[in-house]
């Protein structure tokens, strides 16, 4: 217990905040670029607000994905995990930023009438599509922006419980907290097994709003998980290098590794059953997705599919892999591009079709996205000790060995 006092409180290093301002100053210049040299453009208003939401949006939600995993974990009373529990901690707390910058993004999508990336909310367009139309008591700006609000504030309710709690533990110690936070966990995993799909059908889905799949929800969903966890293992990675968390050895970083090879796998298999459902029937109302996308991404889609597929089956599949940092990293930078690429299709699939491209713009904004999630990562990190140190399951998770 002693050794972790000794090293248990991270401070930011001034080359980690100059890299995350680095990143964030170099895609600020090559925004700059893109909008400059995009402004003419008919389509330049939708391309950026269909930038902000896809950026808004990953980056959100890889601190959504890390809450899932923290109360995922609550609720089985996982022992191995509570060593790199700030750290899931850290990344979830992005929330409260994530929220305001894609929470802004809609807000001024909805200003603009959905900036012809949500084509519901234009009331022209509604009041010559029928389809829509019998989609409009759903598929409404009223309760589209009560959902959304429900959505926030239920995220950010149970991730302020479980920071405060989590804390608490620190210097009261006990059982009592833990079972607090093993119920919350339980109560999170109800709200968000709604939630995750319907979120998705209003802030990805209905995009293309003629179109709609079953599986969608859980589609997003497992894209959301394993970019989580990447970030998780990534960081964990990143301060074992600086000389913290001493406590945490190969088996808790093979245990994140084996997370991020099985739910590849599980989003693989979403990927192929939404698609080979939908390519086999030939519906026509339902294929258009694919038609869209494979026809003008098709490079892109099916790239990025292989990346998310054969890279972790491929590389990860070996016991030594999964504890090897440099493989992890290498295969979490390619995994994390690749779900960037897959919200980019699912977006400006919908919203800009054939006049989608990737450019100065896309490249600028996503830079300066992952700089800004990087810094506020770092400072998250740096706001309490590494390691609780009264988890009445810090022992067993020390002595995690297989």
């Amino acid at each position: 217990m002693e050794h972790i006092q000794e090293n248990n409180n991270f401070q930011m290093s001034s080359k980690a905040r100059n890299g995350a301002l680095g990143l964030i100053v170099a895609g600020a210049f090559f925004a700059v670029i893109g909008m400059i040299s995009g402004s003419g453009d008919e389509h330049f208003l939708t391309r950026l607000m269909t930038n902000g939401i896809i950026n808004g949006f990953f980056f959100f939600a890889i601190g959504l994905g890390a809450l899932f995993f923290l109360a995922l974990n609550y609720a089985v009373e996982a022992g191995w995990y509570v060593v790199v529990k700030r750290i899931i901690e850290s990344v979830a707390l992005y929330l409260p930023y994530g929220i305001a910058i894609f929470g802004g993004v809609l807000l001024v999508t909805s200003i603009l009438h959905g900036a012809h990336v949500y084509t519901w909310m234009d009331s022209e367009t509604v009041a010559a599509d029928k389809i829509i139309q019998g989609k409009s008591t759903y598929l409404n700006l009223v309760f589209f922006w009560i959902r959304t609000l429900v959505y926030f504030a239920v995220y950010l309710w149970f991730l302020r419980g479980f920071r405060r709690r989590s804390l608490e533990e620190d210097t009261v110690g006990g059982s009592e907290i833990h079972f607090k936070n093993y119920r919350q966990g339980a109560t999170f995993l109800v709200f968000f097994a709604v939630f995750s799909s319907t979120s998705a059908w209003d802030w990805l889905m209905s995009i293309d709003v003629h179109w709609f799949s079953t599986l969608f929800g859980w589609y997003t969903f497992a894209g959301m998980w394993v970019s989580a966890l990447v970030v998780i293992v990534m960081t964990i990675i990143y301060l074992k290098k600086q000389g913290y968390l001493s406590q945490v050895n190969e088996s808790h970083i093979h245990d994140i590794g084996k997370w991020i090879f099985a739910i590849s796998f599980l989003w693989s298999y979403l990927w192929f059953s939404q698609y080979m459902l939908i390519w086999y029937a030939n519906i026509g109302e339902e294929v258009t997705y694919y038609v869209m996308r494979t026809e003008n991404f098709k490079i892109l889609y099916f790239g990025m599919f292989f990346i998310n597929f054969a890279f972790p089956m491929l590389i990860l599949m070996s016991r030594d892999a999964k504890r090897d940092a440099g493989i992890l990293t290498f295969v979490g930078v390619l995994i994390l591009i690749g779900h960037w690429l897959d919200v980019y299709i699912m977006v400006s699939g919908g919203s800009l079709g054939a006049n989608a491209t990737i450019g100065y713009l896309e490249i600028g904004l996503a830079l300066l996205m992952a700089g800004v999630f990087i810094l506020i990562l770092l400072k998250n990190l740096s706001k309490a000790p590494l390691t609780p140190v009264n988890h009445p399951f810090l022992d067993e998770s020390m002595h995690h060995e297989f």
